[in-house]
């Protein structure tokens, strides 16, 4: 492995000052615990850098380490190096203090005081010293409906943060993390609920501050409703009202006004010059001949309060009001705001910028009292302005014959899923002009990442069996193509059918009418895929082995998404998640495969993002949520045993939340678990072709026999089962693990009677095993094991020839039609399930069985004819 590891900006170089956090992996044994790491950027000069470790290998050398820079206008590079060494210490570092009741940190630039318990996060911000924030605070509204006679009558309450615990998670040099618990109050009955989470991101030297918000919700859906849920900080104003400025991000420009404008009636010649000026944020200042025009501004109108509401994917609005109890006037609609807001004055301001506003509406800003000594400026992640959130279940029964819902039991329910947005929150000593703010927008919607040549991520064998983008052949470059066009269309679709909103945004459906040319949005099962048959693996390594921006944002939003939304973090279901449904929560299927850490843990390690560590915690005793949620209940009744789990789905789920907790954190108890699990199915009569239901106890891990071909097997590998079971097969380093895979795979599509014959009769195949294509990882891990040709070919068959809907064809054969509400283009037959496992199929078998390739489409002509 060569010294130094080379790191590139994931889509452009930053255009301002910057702070960056991102991970790297490392060849098992080449980085040691005590080495020291180093940055260099395109000239040889050192940069200050912060490490940690987030994962180890096995024999405990380190697996990925993450990293912090904040980089100055003067020290962006193309690319940077990484390579042992020393790293230096910033000129001026950050710097954290801490007491009983708050913590300070200090950047350099700016000094922020985080409070420890109360409702007021935020208590001061200090540019040296000048007070520019009198505090922050989380806040929202409660909406309950009554129903008396047909008359329904609504009742609002607000409530606010009450916090916990704040505790410093990371404290210098370079980065600072503080990180915020609590529940939310109301006010006219204190009652306590929605916990949050707030972490604070601070780098040395950097005017901004960026914070990651998470509330879950434990309400009851019938009667407690959001009506607007946030955050607001409070500025100080100085000066006349004509020297304060409001700024709204539009589509491509802003808004830009002043609580007292310099537009009269006589506003002509040098006052036209003026209103310029104000409109561009230069302070204006009045001669002593000025003072009629002075007399005509004291007149004119004040305008206090001013409004954006996202109120939908493709409208906004702007308004404003002169004091409260006064009519709103709209001034402006538009179709996608940027998502930044600034208010300040002489002595500058605030600018707020929320990612992803326009795509997770409704969403709005709002200032509130720009005319007075302290203004407010609130970003709303659910505005106000629009109907209440609406968390019940579409229908008030199951839909498990018509419409593939998952179980008859009805279980929708929201307690315990959680939503997650970001906002980044910048500091001005003046109004920013509209370059300025451009440059923020960009920054905050798509934050500055680092990343690695896929061929580096491939050569370090951190995440598994995946290949490398390889276009060398013709075969190769039709198989490519097809690759690049099924996520290129997904992509599309984002946009075409409109998948966006709080708790919609980055997930995809499941299924596709040709006949309504919509997706199944309002067929039980159909509808939202959730992690069904894992799209998160199929989008991580597209992106691994491309290094496509495009993609990782795509990747980004869906793990942002079912990471929270699709799975419970407290309550009944805690650990488990919630299968494809018209409502995200809807299904009656509970199961650990919704929310295994595999799905999540590559752009964890990729980012080093904090809140999807914590869910990958949560998650590592899912098992004994089975306990009292049996995955297996609609067909095994409550026996002997404590629960009933198949080899895969849910054992392998359980491996693949074990495996991150033990390389996350060594922590050696749930290595053992798995071993445990291992040794079970060694000791089975067929080993992992046994099954695949089990009795299963949750303290030990061990898994009991309950019968051979006791239900079907496609589920065992489509859900992320083949690909935790490879990577603990690299990293067990365990010669009957990798024998008992390869047995599998062979096994697999085996005739029904040669399966009786192999096993004595014990598996005849009277059970379905599933759909072939799914099988195809595992049958070229077995190929490749085996150094078995045939098989090889055979995976290449179930992936490439199988005329059923488990086939992509390149071109993506589309269709355009005007019989719909807009003109659209439509693929007739896809299916995300289809999507998912075709692509995640092809990448394996690419790694695996690549040099089989030629060779079967040699000696089939019907699969040279097709690609």
């Amino acid at each position: 492995m060569s010294n130094k590891v080379n790191v590139y900006w994931l889509d452009q170089k930053p255009v301002v000052n910057r702070g960056v956090t991102w991970g790297i992996p490392w060849e098992k044994g080449h980085l040691k615990k005590t080495d020291s790491l180093t940055l260099t950027d395109n000239h040889d000069a050192e940069i200050p850098l912060q490490t940690w470790p987030t994962a180890y290998w096995p024999d405990g050398s380190v697996k990925w380490t993450a990293h912090a820079v904040s980089l100055m206008d003067d020290r962006l590079s193309e690319t940077y190096q990484v390579k042992k060494g020393l790293a230096i210490i910033p000129e001026n570092p950050l710097t954290v203090e801490k007491s009983d009741e708050s913590i300070q940190i200090n950047t350099g630039h700016l000094i922020y005081k985080v409070n420890t318990s109360g409702e007021q996060i935020i208590s001061q911000v200090h540019n040296g010293e000048q007070l520019v924030c009198e505090g922050g605070y989380l806040k929202g509204i409660k909406e309950s409906f009554t129903d008396t006679d047909g008359v329904v009558t609504t009742r609002q309450e607000a409530f606010y943060s009450d916090i916990n615990s704040a505790i410093v998670e990371q404290s210098g040099p370079v980065r600072a993390v503080v990180k915020i618990t609590g529940r939310h109050k109301v006010v006219s009955d204190q009652r306590k609920w929605l916990p949050f989470t707030l972490r604070l991101y601070f780098y040395a030297g950097q005017y901004t501050m960026r914070a990651v918000h998470t509330f879950i919700y434990d309400g009851n859906p019938h009667q407690d409703f959001i009506k607007g849920i946030g955050i607001d900080f409070r500025i100080p104003m100085q000066g006349p009202l004509y020297n304060r400025y409001v700024r709204f991000g539009g589509d491509e420009g802003f808004f830009r006004e002043s609580p007292k404008g310099m537009l009269t009636w006589r506003t002509k010649g040098h006052y036209e010059t003026l209103y310029q000026d104000q409109m561009e944020g230069k302070p204006i200042h009045f001669l002593e001949e000025d003072q009629a025009f002075v007399n005509l501004l004291d007149d004119a109108a004040t305008w206090e309060n001013y409004k954006l509401v996202q109120q939908s994917a493709d409208s906004y609005a702007i308004s404003k009001q002169t004091k409260h109890g006064c009519s709103w006037v709209h001034a402006v609609s538009g179709n996608r705001a940027n998502g930044v807001a600034y208010i300040g004055s002489e002595s500058g301001g605030m600018t707020i910028g929320a990612r992803n506003f326009w795509q997770k509406y409704p969403s709005s800003f709002e200032v509130k009292e720009l005319a007075k000594q302290t203004s407010t400026l609130s970003t709303w992640f659910w505005s106000p302005d629009v109907p209440s959130m609406d968390m019940r279940h579409y229908d008030t029964e199951t839909h498990v014959k018509s419409s593939y819902e998952g179980a008859e039991e009805f279980r929708s329910t929201p307690y315990g899923v959680a939503n997650t947005n970001e906002i980044t929150v910048g500091f001005y000593s003046s109004t920013p002009d509209q370059k300025e703010l451009r440059s923020f927008v960009r920054e905050k919607e798509s934050p500055a990442l680092l990343v690695c040549e896929p061929t580096y991520y491939h050569r370090t064998s951190a995440l598994g069996v995946w290949s490398v983008k390889d276009a060398s052949t013709p075969t190769k470059a039709k198989l490519e193509q097809a690759l690049d066009e099924v996520v290129q269309y997904y992509m599309n679709e984002v946009e075409q059918r409109g998948w966006y909103g709080f708790w919609n945004y980055g997930d995809v459906m499941h299924s596709y009418d040709p006949i309504r040319h919509v997706w199944k949005y309002d067929l039980g099962g159909c509808a939202w895929q959730n992690t069904e048959l894992a799209p998160n693996y199929w989008l991580w390594y597209m992106f691994l082995r491309s290094g496509r921006d495009d993609i990782f944002r795509f990747a980004e939003a869906m793990t942002r998404h079912t990471s929270e939304v699709d799975v419970y973090h407290i309550g009944e279901y805690a650990g488990l998640g919630s299968r494809h449904n018209v409502v995200h929560w809807g299904c009656g299927c509970k199961e650990a495969r919704i929310g295994a850490a595999g799905l999540h843990k590559i752009y964890y390690y990729l980012t080093a993002d904090e809140r999807i560590g914590d869910i990958m915690d949560e998650v590592v005793n899912a098992d004994y949520t089975t306990e009292h949620i049996p995955p297996m209940r609609a067909y095994f009744p409550k026996d002997h045993f404590p629960t009933h789990v198949r080899s895969g789905p849910d054992w392998a789920a359980f491996c693949s939340n074990w495996l991150t907790r033990w390389e996350r954190y060594e922590d050696t108890s749930f290595r053992d678990k798995m071993l445990t699990g291992i040794n079970s199915l060694k000791n089975m009569p067929y080993r992992l072709l046994t099954g695949p239901v089990f009795g299963y106890e949750p303290r030990t891990g061990d898994l009991m026999f309950f019968g051979n071909e006791n239900h079907g097997h496609h589920l065992i590998m489509s859900m992320g089962g083949a690909q935790v079971w490879m990577e603990l097969a690299e990293v067990l380093e365990d010669p009957e693990w990798l024998e008992m895979l390869a047995e599998f795979g062979a096994f697999y599509n085996l005739p029904a009677d040669e399966k009786a014959k192999r096993t004595d009769g014990a598996i005849t195949g009277d059970k379905p095993w599933g759909t072939s294509m799914l099988s195809s990882t595992l049958v070229a891990f077995a190929a490749a094991y085996k150094q078995d040709p045939q098989l090889a070919k055979e995976a290449w068959q179930y992936l490439l020839e199988d005329d059923t809907h488990w086939q992509i064809k390149s071109p993506l054969k589309l269709n355009k039609t005007n019989d719909y509400v807009k003109p659209i283009s439509e693929a007739k037959n896809i299916s995300t399930n289809t999507a998912s496992q075709w692509s995640l199929n092809v990448i394996v078998c690419m790694e695996l069985i690549e040099q089989y390739l030629e060779p079967a489409m040699q000696e089939n002509t019907t699969l040279a004819n097709k690609y």
